[in-house]
């Protein structure tokens, strides 16, 4: 059975249904059959409601982001001011660790450009405490904690442990103060981490903490000497060459050339650089991954340890030795630092 097949009614456009932003169907809307008008329509004012630009986001009456709340301004702030009271802190300790003899208020205040008002509460809290100690003249120097704690670091108290036997051994061979130093953060020093002091009346005196020069004691010169090539090179462009007595290397060239004597003897013999009357003999010692961990020396006073530098540096040389197989260390083709004698 054969249908007539009707054509399909011409729908009118979207415009021709609804005006711009107009609900009303115009003629052309009419002309339709009901159910067909109601589908196209509903199509239509869908499709054109979802173009319609949302007015509403951009409109004065959108929602804006509210500012913090004042605790939420005050807290943030007390965090930031947390971060600089204890950035403080640390420079007050660096400071004070680099400063031989103490420094008061007012030095401290003119060295860090802070007032002696925001200073002086976190000093008194890390005297309190035991981190710093002030002097009969007011002054503020390190204290007992602040030793502890960096001789509580992991390098400084392996060293410290396997070397005391040793280094009190040697003491009693020599008869002069031994020590133990190891190089500063500030690159520029060597800080003794231990010692013991010779029963001679007059001997060479220094305590745990204390800081010298690497260019005018044979601790920092041995140091400087093993250091890697390019770690020195660094130390070397950075280092401050003061001079301390007649006898102390001033120039570059100079200290150039007693690194590379030091690097040939394996020891470090020093007369009268930093102190005059006073002379020192060092030799490194090395970790278990051959590098220079610090420096075994002895001091005391020249005219008795000058006649006797041959046998002292022997003796130290054989201890800094035995303090580097302590930590593991094992010399490369039999060889290692510290096997010649000074001439």
């Amino acid at each position: 059975m054969l249908h007539e097949r009707r054509p399909l009614p011409v729908l009118p456009s979207a415009p021709e249904v609804l005006q711009a932003g107009s609900t009303t169907p115009t003629a052309a809307t009419r002309a339709c059959s009901s159910d067909t008008r109601d589908r196209w329509s509903t199509r239509v004012a869908i499709g054109y409601t979802a173009c319609v630009p949302n007015t509403e986001r951009n409109s004065d009456n959108r929602t804006r982001r509210r500012p913090p709340a004042p605790r939420a301004r005050a807290r943030r702030a007390g965090t930031d001011g947390g971060h600089r009271a204890a950035n403080r802190l640390v420079d007050i300790l660096e400071l004070l660790a680099a400063s031989r003899d103490g420094l008061a208020l007012r030095e401290v205040s003119a060295r860090l450009g802070a007032p002696k008002s925001s200073l002086l509460p976190l000093l008194r809290a890390l005297t309190a405490r035991g981190y710093l100690a002030q002097g009969r003249a007011l002054e503020y120097r390190l204290g007992p904690g602040a030793l502890d704690l960096g001789t509580a670091a992991p390098a400084h108290r392996d060293l410290v442990e396997v070397a005391r036997p040793a280094v009190v051994d040697l003491m009693r061979r020599t008869g002069e103060t031994v020590f133990l130093g190891t190089l500063c953060s500030d690159r520029a020093s060597i800080v003794y981490v231990d010692k013991v002091e010779s029963d001679h009346v007059i001997r060479y005196a220094g305590g745990v903490g204390d800081r010298r020069p690497l260019h005018a004691t044979s601790s920092g010169k041995v140091i400087l000497a093993f250091l890697s090539p390019d770690e020195r090179e660094q130390v070397l462009k950075s280092l401050s060459l003061a001079r301390h007595t007649e006898q102390t290397v001033t120039s570059l060239p100079a200290l150039r050339a007693s690194l590379e004597a030091i690097r040939r003897a394996g020891v470090c013999v020093t007369t009268d650089e930093l102190v005059s009357g006073a002379s020192g003999i060092a030799a490194p010692v090395f970790d278990r991954y051959g590098r220079v961990a610090g420096a075994c020396a002895i001091g005391g006073p020249t005219d008795r340890v000058g006649p006797r530098t041959r046998t002292l540096a022997t003796e130290v040389a054989a201890t800094a030795r035995t303090l580097s197989a302590r930590l593991g260390h094992r010399p490369r083709d039999g060889k290692e630092a510290g096997t010649r004698t000074a001439p």
